[in-house]
């Protein structure tokens, strides 16, 4: 085994981040990606018709909104949404959220033609 194994430091790696809602790869394990985005403000409805998606809390908190609750997110707490709901993430001040998903994930799900959608990940 030649593969170089490093861990991760996250604070190093948001610091590298300078804009919103736009995820980068941090690690993949599995056909799963790990990725880090920073939130603030809210994003687009939409929904995943075929992956799940865990949202963990590193820094800040946001609010994930449903279309009958919304749930809040502080650090050291994570969220699944399951494959096909509808859900809009908010973030009032910024959030640093570590996103793991499969690899073929798209940010904004099944609006496909959104000016925040992301399909060529930058690597951290």
């Amino acid at each position: 085994m030649n593969q170089k194994i490093e861990k991760v430091n996250l604070a190093e790696k948001f610091a590298l981040i300078p804009d919103h809602w736009n995820p980068r790869i941090a690690g993949e394990l599995n056909g799963q990606q790990v990725k880090l985005a920073k939130f603030k403000g809210a994003f687009d409805w939409h929904h995943h018709e075929h992956e799940d998606e865990l949202f963990l809390v590193v820094k800040g908190s946001f609010d994930m909104e449903f279309r009958d609750r919304t749930v809040t997110v502080r650090p050291g707490e994570f969220l699944i949404v399951p494959r096909g709901v509808e859900h809009r993430p908010v973030a009032h001040d910024e959030a640093e959220v570590l996103l793991f998903e499969p690899a073929s994930t798209v940010n904004t799900g099944n609006l496909t033609d959104s000016e925040r959608t992301r399909t060529n990940l930058e690597r951290l």
